[in-house]
């Protein structure tokens, strides 16, 4: 199963692609503009964009390269103009796959694979580990001691942020920075109800912390236990 977005503006085509996404599997999500779907990619990290040129605000192209200044998510491009030169443009411009409309759910599912397949095959990160913590980024799979934890998008990408600078005290404005991405604005309350969540699945709480512990007044910081 993938996470997979899908930014496209027409109301009839939409929603069968996500309910045909859906009934393969797929976790599904829908933006309708150009900005909104690139605001989705960023706040939710899908693990695939299927991205239309033909959008009402930007032109899908736009958005594909500033999608690409800020993220590697794979994206597969729809596009109704089968002309090489705009194909080519995609290409170029970080597209990793392309299916020219009118296409079949089976052709879409297959390019999927495929896409996934080479940016899987591509990545092979080392999971990071923490005490008994193992977090495959790739995967977005979490397991303590053995046992896989059901985290959030949310609660993955703060744990996973975390777990890049272990022992490293860590700010909530940092966090809700390159987390929430919420450069300005957004309260210290967020952080703090999410990292209760995750201390609750960890099986610790912020009076016998075992992996994140605050520091008073400036962040949290995620340990090993064992040392």
């Amino acid at each position: 199963m993938a996470q997979v977005l899908i930014v496209e503006d027409d109301p009839q085509i939409r929603p069968l692609l996500m309910r045909a996404l859906d009934e393969r599997g797929h976790a599904v999500a829908s933006a309708a503009t150009g900005m909104s779907g690139l605001s989705a990619a960023v706040e939710t990290r899908p693990d695939l964009v299927i991205l239309d040129l033909g959008l009402p605000d930007v032109d899908g192209g736009q958005v594909l390269t500033m999608l690409r200044s800020v993220s590697d998510v794979p994206v597969i491009v729809a596009t109704a103009r089968d002309d090489d030169p705009s194909l080519i443009a995609c290409l170029d411009a970080g597209a990793d796959d392309y299916l020219v409309k009118p296409f079949s759910t089976a052709q879409l599912e297959a390019r999927i694979r495929a896409v996934l397949r080479r940016v899987g095959g591509g990545r092979r990160e080392q999971p990071l580990t923490v005490g008994g913590l193992r977090i495959q980024v790739a995967a977005r799979r979490v397991t303590l001691d053995g046992r896989e934890l059901d985290l959030s998008p949310r609660e993955f990408d703060l744990l996973r942020h975390l777990a890049e600078r272990p022992d490293e005290v860590v700010t909530k404005r940092e966090l809700l920075t390159d987390v929430w991405h919420q450069a300005w604005g957004g309260s210290d309350k967020t952080v703090d109800v999410h990292l209760s969540w995750l201390r609750r699945k960890l099986g610790e709480t912020a009076a016998e912390p075992r992996y994140l512990h605050t520091v008073r007044g400036v962040g949290v910081r995620l340990v090993d236990p064992t040392d």
